[in-house]
């Protein structure tokens, strides 16, 4: 099923950190990902629900609105964000390259 005007958005989760951040470039194999850091370990989803939820909160979107669609077990995931506004692009180019 095509995505609804969704944005794919590559992320390397970090899990485990002492605070949850936002921000960074990896090349990972969904190309050039944003790196996301998170304190919640990595078992039972609880890093990729806490990855999700920073993303969405870093880009100002309610967490329904971001949506995993591949990578569920691997530091490497692929987010859609659903319905995105069209600066959601620009704001996680700003968050990836650090220029915001």
């Amino acid at each position: 099923m095509p995505d609804r005007g969704g944005l794919s958005v590559p992320v390397r989760v970090r899990p485990g950190a002492s605070r949850t951040a936002v921000g960074g470039r990896y090349d990972g194999p969904f190309g050039p990902a944003l790196v996301i850091a998170v304190a919640a370990p990595a078992v039972d989803g609880r890093a990729t629900e806490a990855a999700r939820r920073a993303l969405a909160a870093a880009l100002g979107l309610r967490p329904a609105s971001v949506l995993l669609r591949a990578g569920a077990a691997s530091r490497d995931k692929l987010f859609t964000v659903d319905g995105a506004p069209e600066d959601v692009a620009a704001r996680v180019d700003r968050l990836r390259d650090g220029t915001s």
